[in-house]
């Protein structure tokens, strides 16, 4: 019977995004909804963020990354990556708790959008007011 590879789950989130992520030992490739990571995050600083656990803890090619990505846009695309990747990271190995923490990687973002209100345009934003 062949050895099975250990592989880690983990979930990110932020804003609307889900990413649900997969780690198993490999080389260090990293697939996003069933496409290449350059192709799923065309800008750089997306790229950067996705990959700032694996550099922080020296993993970056030790393991492949498999995620999927429900909901949101680009930006909570990449920050709920980074939180999934973390965690997961975390499952690899605890050792890497205190380098995560103190780098903020392990804690979810929980800014989101504010709600409209009635009676207004926007969260914020009211109609005009006109005096006669």
């Amino acid at each position: 019977m062949a050895e099975e590879k250990k592989c880690f789950t983990a979930v990110g989130r932020r804003k609307e995004a889900i990413a649900r992520v997969r780690m198993c030992p490999g080389k260090g490739t990293i697939h996003v909804n069933k496409r290449a990571f350059d192709e799923h995050f065309p800008r750089e600083t997306h790229r950067i963020i996705v990959m700032q656990p694996l550099e922080l803890t020296g993993t970056l090619d030790k393991y492949d990354i498999y995620a999927n990505i429900r909901g949101g846009g680009m930006s909570g695309h990449a920050g709920a990556l980074r939180l999934g990747i973390a965690r997961a990271l975390l499952k690899v190995d605890g050792g890497q708790r205190i380098t995560l923490k103190k780098a903020g990687l392990l804690t979810r973002d929980p800014r989101a959008k504010e709600r409209k209100k009635y009676g207004q345009k926007r969260a914020r934003k009211n109609f005009q007011f006109s005096k006669r």
